[in-house]
């Protein structure tokens, strides 16, 4: 099994940075799992509704190129499905069957481009609570974790 988190932007902040090696690490008996970045767009008149469309688009087409055909993917949005941690649990198991490469998608902080939306196989919304995109990458990697200890029937989720 492999794990891509592809994120929109730069992880700038050395703790967080710290916390992302050392999931990678706890994740490594489960699957390779690896952080892809991307680059974000300068969102300069972001208010304007043509702007921001471009913005998001943009970040869409670089994020879509580190995607493969037969890679499943489940994009962060606001809009999606939230699970408790059992049902995280065994939707992460039921995707493991489908496919040997899970990528998990954090946009930029304008959100998703259409053509990501489109090409979500799931889509997850983390929290009904804001984020920063830089946290939301240590969480989703936590909830991974946490995802196939409870799937390995150990404790940790407790």
């Amino acid at each position: 099994m492999k794990i891509t988190i592809l994120a929109v932007g730069h992880q700038k902040s050395k703790a967080l940075l710290n916390l992302q090696k050392e999931y990678i690490k706890r994740l490594s008996a489960f699957a390779k799992t690896e952080v892809v970045e991307v680059k974000d767009e300068a969102d300069v008149h972001s208010e304007r509704e043509g702007e921001k469309k471009r913005i998001v688009d943009t970040e869409a087409e670089r994020a879509l190129k580190k995607i493969n055909p037969r890679d499943f993917v489940i994009l962060l949005d606001l809009h999606g499905r939230q699970w408790d941690s059992i049902g995280f649990a065994k939707a992460l198991q039921s995707w493991q069957l489908r496919t040997s490469h899970l990528v998990f998608v954090i946009a930029g902080s304008l959100g998703p481009g259409e053509a990501l939306l489109q090409r979500a196989d799931e889509r997850w919304q983390l929290s009904k609570l804001t984020f920063t995109h830089l946290m939301t990458r240590i969480l989703v990697l936590e909830q991974i974790y946490r995802g196939f200890m409870i799937g390995a029937g150990r404790k940790y989720h407790k």
